[in-house]
């Protein structure tokens, strides 16, 4: 890319129509994700790889399983002192059922000014946007300030291990250079109220805990007494662990974004008072308090059941599974809880693990995040907040890179954008693309 003066603040229209063009058709390529291994992202990361290469970008295709294919490509920024920054969204989707929808989740349809279908918010979108910006830099002759790596994944909706986990343990050296990431999750308008539109960015994830909980037992005849029945141990720990009542702990991203929405609210809280209720403080600050609910305090919700094969014979064993997370610091905390609440009768062990986030909010990267939503939308108040649940930064974050969810969209009043996720009628304004594309520009030129 030959080096040139950026223009002040606007994209050229090409890119503002390529990011609803490259939205639609990727939803138009079905990268359902049903776990297990049942995925093929390959043709959607073809897709991107031939858009990325005619910039002048040589895009390596990579893949730990056949068909689960990833694409890096680097970006030369003009400081080669100045840390690169790492740009990923993933390529795969949950699945989606065609008989519940308005449109065809896989139809990719341009109605009524919103895109239509599985991936517009999770996460094709970011993948058409950044795509969009990057064209645009090689007409415009633009670079900038520190190397980019783009890496668009596989299987973020399963494990990751055919996607972010296989590039950072294989391929650690692409990423040479990279502290920080930016991707999904963040930078979205949240209307907490008449004239409060507010800007999460995600500066943290809870940890991801899955486990699987086995009893054994004795088998029988379901007609006669048996103690050591296993279906009884199991029910027995499923029913203490989803009743369970988690402590409150409070993590520096959490307090930040409680600290902020409070003051929005005109509510100026001493979060280390004796007695100081989060609970009642959430009651205050209205729908905004659904940003920060989910992440005050580790979870554990029972979500799946198995055991037996006929009435009449009780099982020898029968397992459960617990969808487990922890806020950043709680892993202990977690362990201990598990192994009491289980009990003796019945054993427990991780299906699926990941690691706990953190970012700074008091960092240069924040700040120029935050300027770049307040550059476009003056009315918008930036806050920080902890994402429930996990995306790929986990597994960047072993390379030693810190990720920041900033997918930036500015959305009408009444557009539920966190329902969307994995929802029915995913959709997401076309708008808001635009509004994205020209956001993610000026940030990823002046970060």
């Amino acid at each position: 890319m030959a080096e040139a003066t950026a223009p002040q603040d606007s994209v050229d229209a090409l890119a503002l129509d390529e990011s609803v063009t490259f939205t639609s058709e990727l939803i138009r390529i079905d990268t359902t994700n049903r776990g297990g291994g049942d995925c093929r992202e390959r043709p959607a990361a073809e897709y991107v790889a031939e858009r990325l290469a005619a910039t002048g970008l040589e895009p390596a295709l990579l893949e730990r399983t056949p068909g689960r294919t990833n694409v890096v490509a680097r970006i030369p920024g003009t400081d080669p002192s100045a840390p690169a920054l790492l740009v990923h969204g993933h390529l795969d989707v949950v699945p989606a059922e065609a008989a519940d929808w308005t449109v065809h989740p896989f139809s990719g349809e341009v109605r009524d000014g919103d895109v239509w279908g599985r991936g517009a918010i999770d996460m094709k979108n970011m993948d058409a946007m950044v795509l969009a910006v990057v064209r645009y830099w090689a007409r415009a002759g633009i670079r900038p300030r520190r190397d980019i790596v783009i890496a668009y994944t596989a299987d973020e909706e399963a494990s990751a291990a055919d996607g972010a986990g296989f590039l950072a343990d294989q391929h650690a050296a692409l990423f040479d250079g990279c502290t920080e990431g930016i991707s999904e999750s963040g930078a979205f308008t949240f209307h907490a109220g008449p004239s409060m539109p507010l800007y999460p960015i995600g500066a943290g994830e809870r940890g991801t805990g899955w486990l699987k909980l086995t009893a054994q037992g004795k088998a029988g005849h379901g007609s006669k007494v048996n103690r050591a029945n296993a279906v009884t141990a199991l029910a027995a720990a499923v029913t203490r662990i989803g009743e369970h009542e988690w402590p409150v702990r409070l993590t520096p991203t959490v307090r930040a974004a409680l600290t902020a929405l409070a003051a929005l609210h005109g509510i100026h809280p001493d979060l280390d008072a004796p007695g100081f209720d989060v609970d009642e403080l959430l009651g205050k600050i209205g729908p905004a308090a659904a940003l920060v609910a989910p992440t005050v305090r580790n979870s554990s919700n029972p979500t799946m059941l198995g055991a037996g094969y006929k009435v009449n014979v009780i099982p020898g064993h029968a397992t459960a599974y617990i969808d487990g997370r922890t806020v950043p610091g709680g892993d202990e905390e977690f362990h201990a809880t598990m192994d009491r609440l289980t009990g003796p009768s019945v054993d427990w062990e991780f299906a699926h693990r990941e690691v706990a986030l953190q970012a700074p909010v008091d960092s240069p990267t924040y700040g120029k995040l935050r300027a770049a939503i307040e550059r476009f939308d003056p009315d918008g108040h930036v806050v920080p907040y902890c994402m429930s649940g996990g995306t790929d930064a986990k597994q960047f974050s072993r390379l030693g890179i810190t990720g920041y969810g900033f997918s930036p969209l500015k959305l009408p009043v009444g557009f539920d954008y966190q329902a969307l996720f994995h929802g029915v009628d995913e959709r997401v304004p076309v708008d808001a693309l635009h509004f994205g594309v020209r956001v993610l520009d000026h940030y990823l030129r002046t970060a």
